[in-house]
């Protein structure tokens, strides 16, 4: 039996570390991997991710906590969008009667599609961080503000979807809106977003029988 559940066990530890380290790699690495590798259907495989994100980056968040490495602030923006929407597709995908293992190839079309975008931002992210700090202007608080909780809405779609997004996608933003803001501050902020939008959207997924 130990020999069974022993790659889940290695699978979860190389992908808690990179997401402790770097926030990254929470579903665009276990998604892929439960779906490709172990062979569980794709809806059951974002919803079981989604919960073990929840917990995995709720280490996380302790950890930056306590190194006093989270904007609380920039993170209850990225909340403030994003747990509504979650909610909001959530009740879609009821209403839809995606539920179980019954899902939509549609949901395979928005994983790959997050899993690209995805793999843009870790390529993208740390070059337009210097273009934006070489511009040298200073940010209006007030829109970057709205397109904060802007960002946080399509993440709380494309999480609750995929679970791909909270990561890279999410420092992507952040690097663009506050680049001035230390990169050990933002990995902190988005990690602390990313627990309660997890948990929302892996207990809906739960709720919706989608979860193993």
């Amino acid at each position: 039996m130990l020999l069974g559940i022993a790659p889940f066990i290695l699978s979860g530890f190389v992908v808690g570390a990179l997401v402790g380290m770097t926030s990254v790699g929470g579903g665009s690495l276990m998604t892929p991997l439960l779906v490709l590798i172990f062979g569980i259907h794709p809806i059951t495989a974002v919803g079981t991710d989604l919960l073990y994100a929840a917990v995995t980056k709720t280490g996380g968040t302790f950890v930056h906590h306590r190194r006093r490495t989270i904007d609380w602030g920039v993170t209850r923006r990225l909340a403030t969008g994003s747990i509504p929407a979650a909610i909001a597709t959530l009740i879609v995908l009821y209403e839809l009667g995606v539920r179980g293992g019954a899902s939509p190839p549609a949901i395979m079309i928005v994983l790959a599609c997050a899993l690209i975008t995805t793999a843009i931002c870790v390529v993208a992210h740390r070059q337009l961080r210097m273009l934006i700090l070489i511009r040298g202007s200073e940010p209006d608080r007030h829109r970057v503000a709205i397109c904060t909780i802007g960002a946080g809405l399509i993440l709380g779609v494309l999480v609750t979807l995929s679970s791909v997004g909270a990561g890279a996608i999410g420092m992507t933003a952040l690097v663009l809106l506050y680049p001035g803001t230390p990169i050990v501050r933002l990995v902190g902020s988005d990690i602390a977003h990313a627990v309660p939008l997890t948990l929302v959207a892996g207990i809906g997924h739960w709720l919706l029988g989608s979860v193993n």
